[in-house]
């Protein structure tokens, strides 16, 4: 990484000459508001924010920016648990407010700006019965999950978000305008694909939908903790029948009621046939007594912002996670004994489940290596007051560690915390490493876009 030199005290009305967008900087009514993503744990203060709203300003930004010494962050929809997309007396490229959304119902495309989040494009494609996989938060932005590779709900049926990722435009350090598809820029079209914001400026992107929607099978059940080690079990069985049309996620979670009631929960969603999805969903819900049964049909639109009242804007969040290839008694009971243990009453566990279109590409086809079955746990350490940071942070460390002997190699850029930027950037892309700093050399040899899940320039 190279450091951070301030040339010369930058005079941002200068850039504002020409800017479109709108420019805040401390002192700003907007300004305090404007530098906060997602995690309340993420408080830095950027030297300006520059909210663009179209490419040429994005160009401007990254001109004033190179020529000022100023450090590079890029913000879509700030959930980055890391807080990447901020960085203390740095630029922040923030593309929040560039929500332009073009839907071809026939050939079942849409070219979408990189503000978005998946509400916004759920909203819009849904007019027409059409979805493709997205994130389950939907205040969760299109651009940071996609580029990371995407997990969802239809990944099962249609795969991660990338494989349904069609072409990007991204604006180049050298404010040239590029488009990235299977036909144009090959190599930076498999990078995007898993290798994040490590080349460029991606303003929009393109992607293929499918016809989901406008109601699904699916939704939440839930059930007193004392079930949990059952309802796991029967989770484990269910997941290795699963047909690519059917997801199942499973959770251990609190009560939003206020009691920290301890939960053992799934998550559902059936895309396919209205008969088919009945059945498998009736089976799901052989299970037990649940405590919270609301599953059934439902919009599909709704399945996806089931979770948001659970991870509000400006908690303190810190994440670990890790992928099993087969989820065993033994892990069953170390999450069951952590989970008992957690300090917060707003901490979470979710168990994704891997199987159909996803593990039918090859590792090398896409810079999102990941396309074994198995299993990927999620540990959400979530509360509310700084006084609580360390006995919540050393739970979720402490737990992940404990689940070390289980492991396999791999990460997901989307859920990694700050430190594992820093110690599982390899593990995160695999052999597709060596590749992937090829094109970082192309675009970025300099490495002045490091503030993500870094790809280092190879040295020559």
């Amino acid at each position: 990484m190279i450091p951070r030199k301030i040339v010369n005290t930058p005079t941002f009305e200068t850039l504002q000459d020409n800017f479109s967008g709108r420019i805040f900087v401390s002192g700003d009514n907007q300004y305090d508001i404007e530098r906060r993503v997602h995690n309340g744990m993420i408080n830095r203060h950027p030297a300006a924010i520059v909210q663009c709203i179209s490419n040429a300003d994005v160009v401007d930004a990254l001109d004033f920016a190179m020529n000022n010494g100023l450090e590079i962050s890029i913000r879509g929809g700030g959930h980055n648990v890391a807080g990447r997309a901020v960085a203390d007396d740095g630029l922040m490229i923030d593309l929040s407010q560039c929500k332009g959304m073009w839907v071809d119902p026939v050939n079942r495309r849409i070219r979408a700006q990189a503000g978005l989040t998946w509400a916004e494009f759920n909203r819009e494609t849904q007019i027409h019965g059409l979805a493709t996989t997205g994130g389950a938060v939907s205040s969760t932005g299109i651009a940071g999950l996609t580029l990371g590779g995407g997990f969802g709900y239809l990944m099962g049926k249609y795969g991660y978000t990338i494989d349904n990722l069609l072409s990007a435009e991204m604006v180049r350090l050298n404010g040239d305008v590029v488009n990235a598809s299977e036909t144009e820029n090959q190599d930076l079209f498999w990078a995007l694909r898993g290798g994040g914001g490590n080349f460029g400026v991606v303003t929009a992107l393109e992607y293929q939908l499918h016809p989901v929607g406008p109601t699904i099978q699916g939704g939440l059940i839930a059930y007193p903790y004392q079930d949990a080690r059952n309802m796991l079990t029967f989770f484990r069985h269910q997941s290795v029948e699963l047909e690519d049309e059917f997801t199942v996620v499973a959770a251990l979670t609190h009560a939003r009621d206020g009691s920290g009631d301890k939960l053992a929960a799934m998550l559902a969603c059936h895309c396919g046939d209205s008969q088919r999805a009945n059945q498998d969903i009736d089976k799901l819900k052989s299970f037990g007594t649940p405590v919270i049964d609301a599953m059934g049909e439902l919009a599909y639109n709704e399945l996806n912002q089931l979770l948001d009242p659970g991870v509000p804007k400006l908690d303190r969040y810190y994440w670990k996670s890790c992928f099993v290839d087969h989820f065993c008694d033994d892990v069953i009971s170390l999450l069951l004994e952590r989970f008992s243990n957690s300090p917060s009453q707003k901490s979470k566990f979710f168990i994704e489940h891997f199987h159909g279109a996803i593990l039918r590409k090859k590792s090398s086809d896409t810079a999102f290596p990941h396309r074994s079955a198995g299993y990927s746990i999620l540990m959400i350490a979530q509360w509310e007051h700084e006084s609580e940071n360390e006995e919540n942070i050393l739970w979720a460390k402490e737990t992940f560690d404990l689940l070390q002997p289980y492991t396999r190699d791999g990460a997901y850029s989307n859920y990694m915390d700050d430190d594992d930027y820093s110690m599982r950037t390899q593990q995160a892309f695999g052999e597709n490493y060596s590749r992937l700093q090829t094109v970082k050399n192309q675009y970025d040899p300099e490495n002045r876009l490091h503030r993500n899940l870094n790809i280092r320039p190879c040295i020559k």
